[in-house]
């Protein structure tokens, strides 16, 4: 990022950073779930590259991407509730199993916690699921707020949850940055006036980040927690 980017980041007093994708691989737990699920209704497995395409926009999405592979929308929505249970109670029994911390996701927190910011989680994942993995992976320390894909009204791609965490810290939306993987983390933050960094190991529904509208690529989230400052 450049100096411009680096003036771009300063006066910041808060930052919302997304689940999957940005600070955790969760990708093979999604896989065993939904092969788990996928076997209980007949189905073959699918690979864990199909499965992190259909990653980021909640769980609700995820299961009718798992079935459309095999029906069509009809006949995909007549299995859609049974799948949903099942998917959900084999994530819940594998919840951060096979899960790994991104590296440097950790020290990238210590740095911004070094620097006062203000953390919120903000993930598609619904809260039942997000709040036991980051509490399992022990990061939920790091956070003054978690919300999930279900916690609120509207999830992204909407502006609504970054808003409302920026009401809850009391900052208007251009001191605070969001940092995530995907065009739903873009879309949602330039919607809600905040800026938006992008990281380029996650899951971004199979596309490439350079596709994503963001104020810059950072490599990990320590890099992030070094060009943002107060």
């Amino acid at each position: 990022m450049n100096a411009s980017g680096r003036a771009m980041l300063s006066n910041i007093g808060g930052v919302i950073i997304d689940l999957d994708g940005t600070m955790l691989h969760t990708a093979p737990d999604f896989r065993l779930a939904i092969n788990r699920m996928r076997n209980e209704i007949g189905l073959a497995p699918l690979a864990i590259d199909t499965i992190t395409g259909f990653v980021g926009k909640g769980t609700e999405n995820l299961i009718r991407q798992a079935l459309s592979m095999d029906f069509d929308a009809k006949e995909a929505e007549r299995h859609f509730e049974q799948a949903l249970a099942s998917y959900q109670e084999h994530y819940l029994a594998i919840n951060g199993n096979h899960t790994t911390i991104y590296p440097n996701v950790r020290e990238g927190l210590e740095v911004f916690r070094a620097k006062r910011m203000r953390l919120a989680c903000v993930t598609n994942k619904p809260i039942a699921f997000a709040v036991p993995l980051l509490q399992k992976m022990r990061l939920h320390q790091y956070f003054e707020l978690v919300y999930g894909g279900d916690s609120l009204p509207r999830k992204k791609p909407d502006p609504y949850p970054l808003l409302k965490v920026c009401e809850d810290f009391g900052l208007p939306p251009s001191r605070v940055v969001a940092i995530g993987d995907s065009s739903n983390d873009a879309q949602a933050a330039r919607a809600a006036g905040c800026r938006i960094l992008t990281v380029p190991y996650g899951y971004n529904h199979g596309r490439p980040v350079q596709e994503v509208d963001s104020d810059g690529i950072v490599p990990t989230l320590l890099d992030a927690a070094h060009l943002i400052s107060a």
